[in-house]
């Protein structure tokens, strides 16, 4: 199935369609109502791991803040209310603290209860499967003959057709109504806050390496082709207990899946995107790649 570098893939071609409305619906899927997104307006987009999540909201309301947007508005708010200097004293109501309220949104984000126990929500949960894929503005082709000798297209699981005349067709994926996305970026190797010590942790554990990678706590996005592949970098036996090896051992190899991670994506992002759509602007550490109005930042090593 897609992982990490693929789905993240996956979002930057969601990205130009924020803040546009959904004028028709198609698909196949049974486990939403395709026709409940019609006339909704596509709010946000976010990735964490090999899950990506769409926000939806009424067409006729106001655009609600991105996810970026309620960082900031939450850092502003918590700045407004401390107290003033000088010696005099504020009076407000009481408040929680910002760093509670992301605590409690942790832990509700790591909560068992699976999605489909929560309630419709206003995001969509995609889960893609071994064949999953995303594609803006194209339907996929058949390439070859089914077993019956049919050259039959894929059937999409959903297409959405936006005002500005686009579109999104997704295959081979399971949805879900959720009310919030279960992100956890200390756990994706992908993101910039991935905890090494953490992850680290967990390969101490005495149990084969290869299992121990394949566990979405602490590497979300990892999935069987970069276990392979990382394993072979570091020279490491997939059966050997984590508790045997060096921990010099566990660190290269954690080395080797964030720079394969990140060599993927980067690899992805040059090969499927015409250099008409892409610019490339070399920086200290990281390139940054705009690609279709959208700025995306792949580390560099």
């Amino acid at each position: 199935m897609p992982e990490g570098p693929s789905v993240r893939k996956f979002q930057l071609l969601t990205s130009p369609f924020v803040g546009q409305v959904v004028v028709k619906v198609g698909g196949s899927s049974r486990k939403i109502n395709v026709n409940d997104l019609n006339a909704l307006r596509l709010q946000d987009s976010q990735v964490h791991g090999k899950n990506l999540y769409l926000a939806f909201v009424a067409a006729e309301g106001p655009l609600g803040p991105t996810a970026e947007e309620t960082v900031l508005q939450t850092e502003a708010a918590s700045e407004a209310s401390s107290p003033a200097q000088g010696g005099q004293e504020q009076v407000c109501a009481p408040q929680i603290h910002p760093q509670d309220k992301e605590l409690q949104e942790l832990q509700h984000s790591r909560s068992e209860v699976p999605d489909t126990a929560e309630g419709p929500g206003n995001w969509l949960r995609f889960h893609f499967g071994l064949f999953g894929s995303i594609r803006a503005n194209e339907f996929s082709r058949a390439n070859k003959a089914n077993k019956r000798g049919d050259w039959k297209d894929p059937i999409p699981r959903l297409v959405l057709h936006f005002e500005s005349g686009g579109f999104l067709v997704f295959y081979n994926c399971r949805m879900y109504w959720c009310s919030s996305p279960r992100t956890d970026p200390a756990s994706d190797i992908l993101s910039v806050e991935f905890h090494r010590g953490r992850a680290l942790d967990a390969l101490r554990a005495p149990d084969p390496i290869c299992y121990t990678l394949l566990d979405q706590r602490y590497f979300s996005g990892l999935g069987n082709i970069i276990k392979n592949e990382i394993l072979y970098l570091a020279k490491i036996n997939p059966l050997t207990q984590g508790s045997l090896l060096a921990l010099s051992d566990l660190e290269h190899l954690l080395d080797c899946a964030i720079q394969f991670s990140s060599d993927w994506l980067h690899s992805k992002l040059v090969n499927s995107l015409t250099s008409s759509e892409v610019s490339w602007s070399p920086c200290s550490d990281y390139s940054e790649w705009k690609v279709q109005g959208v700025e995306w930042v792949v580390t560099v090593k």
